[in-house]
């Protein structure tokens, strides 16, 4: 059953709360805004606190597209409404404001409110996304849970950033992981542009952010709800690394189980968002909905692109790996050579995938440890050290055609 609390009347309907939608929900009938309603049509709008969490235009007639019963249905997270069975024909209810009773057992799932330490946790204890400091092989981080936090209002707008600060600061201290930010909840393109630059303001390549919502089947109630889209990002993050690698930007590329947007992006509000970070999931005909975005969070230019960061991570940690045989050799010229040898090697093999751009591999790469990287006193400490360069390969964001007319040889128009 999608809702587990008692139910109230809303004039001849009837209103009860979700799983998991937590307290203190009311519902309030209202008059629709200008002349467009209709003697059957009214606003309803549900309230958790001051805050409206909902608002639904909808008629009271069956025949409509807007009956309420369907419209809820389809589109509320935190409530559901009946009809009395048998029932003809229920009349408008009139305005008047319903305290929904709460889930009961199970269904109440979060807390009254959520402290942003609670998502942090602790790395000694192993709790939180702290916890992830001991696993090496976590390569991206994401947190969708804390939306759903958000929407319940167990945390505030603040508590969300302090979160997603939270996310950034531990992939930038771990180094070889990326955070998945997701935007607040309905927000239109203007509203999250000004949410990334002014709101929210992150600046590092150790983060990503995707917009808008996606519509997916939420299979513990058999309907469709919008959820946010950094868990499918994620998965499309691994397809794309297991299928083309991870040098391929994980954009253009479908995002399975998607049934609809939150808000479909014009080409105008994708050049609108893509240049501060904002990358963009759009729907085409024919083509279903893709990610069309590979940006970090990042103001560096050289760091501009998500592929670059996740290239740069994998290369450093499998060098790291392959070269563990390394530690407590003779520290001298033999061991340089052959330190040498295996990195160039692994290199070759990745520009040979295409994941380093140059024609020959002098120049996608260079390999780096001799007398000059490793003096005497570096050796007398312990230390050996190699210096690698890479030439990554960098997404074709933007293709240029230019056309033009020509009769007998001779260019007339230019475009």
């Amino acid at each position: 059953a999608v809702a587990a609390g008692p139910r109230a009347a809303l004039g001849g309907f009837q209103v009860a709360a979700r799983e998991g939608s937590g307290e203190g929900l009311t519902v309030e009938v209202a008059d629709v805004a200008g002349e467009g309603g209709g003697e059957d049509g009214f606003t309803l709008v549900v309230r958790r606190g001051e805050h409206a969490e909902e608002t639904f235009e909808v008629s009271a007639k069956r025949s409509q597209r807007a009956y309420v019963v369907a419209v809820v249905r389809e589109k509320s997270r935190l409530i559901v409404v009946e009809e009395p069975a048998g029932s003809a024909a229920v009349p408008r209810p009139g305005n008047q404001t319903v305290a929904v009773p709460p889930p009961t057992g199970a269904g109440s799932l979060l807390p009254a409110t959520l402290n942003p330490a609670q998502y942090v946790g602790d790395s000694a204890d192993r709790t939180g996304f702290a916890g992830l400091e001991a696993v090496d092989e976590v390569t991206m981080l994401a947190v969708p849970d804390l939306m759903s936090a958000y929407e319940q209002g167990a945390i505030d707008a603040e508590g969300v950033k302090a979160v997603q600060l939270a996310m950034i600061a531990h992939c930038e201290l771990m180094g070889n992981r990326v955070a998945l930010i997701d935007p607040l909840p309905e927000l239109n393109p203007q509203e999250v542009k000004d949410w990334r630059q002014t709101g929210a303001g992150y600046d590092s390549k150790y983060a990503a952010l995707y917009y808008p919502w996606i519509k997916v089947a939420d299979p513990s109630t058999g309907r469709t709800r919008f959820v946010p889209p950094s868990g499918a990002m994620a998965g499309v993050w691994a397809r794309n690394d297991d299928s083309r690698g991870v040098h391929k930007a994980p954009a253009n590329e479908v995002v399975r189980g998607a049934v609809e947007l939150a808000v479909n992006l014009t080409k105008n509000e994708n050049d609108l968002l893509n240049p501060i970070g904002v990358n963009c999931i759009r729907a085409f005909p024919g083509r279903g909905i893709r990610v069309w975005g590979a940006r970090t969070l990042s103001s560096d230019p050289a760091w501009r692109y998500l592929n670059v960061r996740r290239l740069f991570n994998y290369l450093e940690e499998s060098i790291l790996i392959g070269t563990q045989w390394v530690v407590f050799e003779p520290n001298d010229d033999a061991l340089w050579a052959r330190i040498r040898r295996t990195i160039s090697a692994f290199l070759v093999n990745e520009w040979r995938k295409g994941a380093l751009f140059g024609l020959t591999p002098d120049e996608a790469f260079y390999v780096k440890c001799d007398r000059e990287t490793n003096p005497a006193e570096g050796i007398d400490a312990g230390q050996v050290v190699c210096e690698v360069g890479i030439a990554p390969v960098k997404p074709a964001e933007f293709v240029i055609f230019r056309l033009a007319q020509f009769s007998g040889g001779t260019s007339l128009v230019n475009e």
